[in-house]
């Protein structure tokens, strides 16, 4: 009798949320994309993932790039599938990863995009106000930039989540949890939201232990989080591409710039390989090679 692959992926995505610590969201994409693998496999007649060859799953990643998708899409996919396949093996339910040997396409390699100095600075400039949201604003974007958080980190953050006043407990992925310290900026920033703006948002909604709150007393979303930064990004006129990770990618540049250790930067970012955190070493050598052709005589 074969295999229902709908309680497949259902057992599998039980394992990447309790064995494997996955978020909310990042479950969400692997359904999407493990359904999308399915309904491939339906249109091919292929009711079950023991009859799935190497053949076809080479041919599922082509019809993801000829429907148009980016090469990093089509390679988060196939990853899914792949994560998929081999659980399946591991609990005896296939005698063959037939996706262990299928490739993603290779991706170009980009550097991270950051912010200059003085956009940084624009950027913060543009949320300055006393008003609560100003407050609120302000506060998040200086964190995000003084401790290198992810947006999603900073508005997963309690407010138990500061420690003695100048350290802060973020967990990222994997709910892997690391402890940044926070710069006098930020620290003034927070305090003046605590004490002036908090509480005022606190008290249109149920009582949240979230440090930072949204209009109605909930805790801010990332998509509003996202917004908070883009708004500001327009208001101080910042024609640099601003994306979610621009002011972490700023923060590890700039520490890089500074003359941080790598290793240092590695375990600021929450990052399992300094490999990760090396890709920055490369953002400040292209910085300083730039400033040489420009300032020297016999460079060009």
């Amino acid at each position: 009798m074969a295999a229902d692959p709908t309680r497949q992926l259902e057992n599998y995505l039980r394992h990447l949320s309790i064995e494997r610590g996955r978020s909310h969201n990042t479950l969400l994409a692997y359904r999407r994309d493990l359904n999308r693998y399915l309904a491939w496999l339906g249109e091919q007649d292929i009711a079950d993932l023991g009859n799935v060859s190497p053949e076809h799953i080479a041919l599922f990643g082509r019809s993801l790039t000829e429907s148009g998708l980016a090469a990093a899409s089509v390679a988060r996919i196939l990853s899914a599938v792949r994560g998929w396949h081999r659980f399946l093996l591991e609990e005896g339910e296939l005698e063959r990863d037939s996706a262990r040997e299928v490739l993603p396409p290779k991706l170009p390699s980009r550097l991270p995009k950051a912010l200059r100095i003085d956009e940084v600075e624009s950027l913060l400039a543009a949320v300055a106000g006393d008003d609560p949201q100003s407050l609120r604003d302000r506060a998040l974007l200086e964190l995000l930039y003084a401790t290198g958080a992810r947006v999603s980190e900073a508005v997963d953050l309690n407010v138990d989540d500061l420690i003695d006043g100048d350290i802060l407990r973020l967990r990222g992925k994997g709910n892997k949890e690391r402890i940044v310290p926070v710069g006098s900026y930020a620290r003034a920033a927070l305090d003046a939201y605590l004490v002036r703006a908090r509480p005022i948002f606190s008290a249109r909604g149920l009582a949240t232990p979230a440090l930072f709150l949204g209009a109605r007393g909930s805790r801010v979303s990332r998509q509003n989080a996202w917004l908070i930064i883009r708004r500001a990004a327009d208001r101080a006129e910042v024609t640099s591409e601003v994306s979610p990770h621009s002011l972490r990618h700023s923060f590890a540049t700039h520490l890089m710039q500074g003359g941080a250790d790598v290793r240092v930067v590695q375990e600021l970012l929450g990052h399992s390989s300094v490999a990760t955190t090396q890709i920055y070493t490369r953002v400040t050598a292209d910085s300083l090679r730039e400033m040489f052709v420009q300032a020297h005589p016999r460079a060009r």
